[in-house]
């Protein structure tokens, strides 16, 4: 098995490309080893030395470290807790963990609607590219809040994307939209 790494505009952060699937679906982000109780890798990966945060997409794992340490030191633990999971076949994570979906409900208003269609056609796939992803939070009286996770959540450029990217494209799509707010997960 080989595992690609590739850098993401967060220095801070590594995008690890198993090559096969690693969530069928949604995403889900692990803060902390104790928020990775219900997955066997992202607690192997906690136990690398200087590993902040893990998140899972569709065929990627993105793994943000301490900024006192190495890539060069932590990278060859991390593929190999990587590699070992995925060739004994171990669960990404037990049903009861908490993913994050990208759901619509009926009852959301046609301004949350045209807004979560904007977040998932035009928006996370960029994201996702760069190892991340964006929730949608809530819409209040113009104002968009969303959660930035993996390498999207503490990048230098994140408030830039939000506020020159999201929140212009929103503005321009959906005129109700006055400002885009980030929320902490």
């Amino acid at each position: 098995m080989f595992v690609q790494t590739e850098p993401t505009p967060n220095p801070a952060t590594l995008k690890f490309l198993p090559g096969r699937e690693v969530m069928k679906e949604g995403t889900i982000f692990f803060q902390n080893q104790d928020s990775a109780v219900n997955s066997p890798l992202a607690q192997n990966l906690f136990n690398v030395k200087g590993v902040e945060s893990v998140f899972f997409g569709s065929d990627f794992i993105t793994i943000t470290k301490a900024e006192a340490n190495e890539w060069t030191l932590m990278k060859p633990a991390i593929l190999g807790c990587i590699i070992e999971h995925f060739t004994m076949n171990k669960p990404m994570i037990s049903e009861q963990a908490p993913r994050t979906e990208h759901t619509y409900d009926e009852n959301d208003s046609d301004v949350v609607k045209k807004i979560k269609e904007l977040l998932d056609t035009k928006v996370r796939p960029a994201v996702a590219m760069d190892g991340g992803d964006i929730i949608f939070d809530k819409y209040n009286e113009g104002i968009v809040f969303l959660q930035m996770q993996g390498a999207c959540q503490g990048c230098p450029s994140s408030t830039a994307t939000l506020k020159m990217g999201i929140e212009n494209m929103l503005k321009h799509y959906i005129p109700e939209v006055r400002e885009v707010r980030p929320v902490e997960a």
